[in-house]
């Protein structure tokens, strides 16, 4: 039988008296100190972006006076009320640990149809419906794709995003539709108490996913089967019905997006869309939320939206080109996604 074990721990000296140890006055003063410090340390690295957004917003007044002058804040807010939404519902994609590719071509489909069936019923109500229920079924044919037959993400919405492409050219033969009725165009100039309509769908949606991601049951479950589908499966969760539904969103939200820009310009094309997939996981992954799932909030992807739209203005004022700006964001991205690496391989 082993003997009891003894205790080789040094008696700790009387506080204050000679000999007393050098540092902290108590020993729990000490680890108070070291608590604050970690906690401080956490609410800064929390809210990093938040941080970053402020000081980039004081370098553009700076720089650009009128910068936060309201008509200058409200046409930011009206340019990118379109990806704006849409990533919203990519937020709930990314954090169930998927990705969507075909928002960009979405998107022109959306507008396409939007503005064809305009063009040939002259019923934008019908041409609306006609718009959205195109952008659910191609999130819909992702989600069960993806859910269902258990195909990467990635292959599958690059995949769909040429096929809902190459169907937005046929069905307007390569050919813009140019939409001259009012009526039409009631979506984009449409002003609520002197705000522009996009800005208060922008900010409805952003409401609505903050509100269903963070304090519903559904929005738990989106959270859960991103850090482990599997986990989630065994304990019971519909894992197919809740990634078929996440994409189902984007689908939904992208021909949105494309209605309300087609309402803007008056015409609805296939050939529109190019970089709103990396405009919308740009503002996703720079707000913060993870790409490899399970962590995120709407929040994070309004502070992205902010900071993107924020710099875009400051280009556009400095007469940055556009090629510059595609440089930009692809580097900010890529910044983003290294430093989520850096920060988690730190945690672990």
């Amino acid at each position: 039988m082993s003997s009891p074990a003894v205790s080789t721990t040094p008696s700790v000296p009387p506080t204050g008296g000679a000999g007393a140890p050098a540092g902290p006055e108590h020993p729990a003063d000490g680890a108070a100190g070291t608590g604050r410090a970690a906690r401080v340390r956490a609410v800064a690295l929390r809210y990093s972006m938040l941080w970053v957004l402020v000081a980039l917003v004081l370098a553009a007044t700076l720089l650009y006076p009128g910068f936060l002058q309201p008509a200058n804040v409200q046409d930011i807010l009206t340019q990118n009320a379109a990806v704006g939404i849409i990533a919203v519902a990519m937020t709930f994609v990314i954090i169930s640990g998927g990705f969507d590719l075909s928002v960009g071509a979405t998107y022109a489909l959306g507008a396409t149809v939007f503005a064809g069936v305009t063009k040939s019923t002259g019923s934008v109500v019908l041409a609306g419906g006609c718009a959205l229920l195109a952008g659910f079924a191609v999130g819909a044919a992702n989600g069960t794709i993806i859910a269902r037959w258990k195909v990467n993400p990635f292959v599958t919405t690059l995949g769909m995003s040429s096929v809902i492409a190459g169907l937005a050219y046929v069905y307007s033969n390569s050919a813009p539709f140019i939409v001259d009725g009012i009526s039409f165009q009631y979506l984009a100039l449409t002003a609520v108490a002197g705000v522009p309509l996009p800005i208060w769908i922008l900010l409805v949606v952003f409401l609505v996913g903050a509100v269903l991601l963070s304090q519903t049951g559904y929005g738990r479950n989106i959270y859960a089967i991103g850090g482990n589908e599997e986990a989630g499966r065994l304990s019971g969760l519909r894992v197919p019905w809740l990634v078929g539904s996440a994409y189902v969103m984007t689908g939904v939200t992208a021909a949105l997006a494309g209605m309300m820009d087609a309402s803007r310009l008056g015409v609805g094309q296939a050939d529109v869309g190019a970089t709103v997939a990396l405009d919308t996981i740009a503002i996703v992954v720079v707000g913060g939320t993870s790409l490899r799932g399970g962590e995120g909030a709407v929040w994070r992807s309004g502070v992205g939206l902010l900071i993107l739209a924020t710099l875009t203005n400051v280009f556009y004022s400095l007469n940055i080109s556009q090629h510059w700006q595609l440089i930009a964001k692809g580097t900010i991205v890529v910044a983003a996604v290294a430093l989520d690496s850096l920060l988690r391989s730190r945690r672990t």
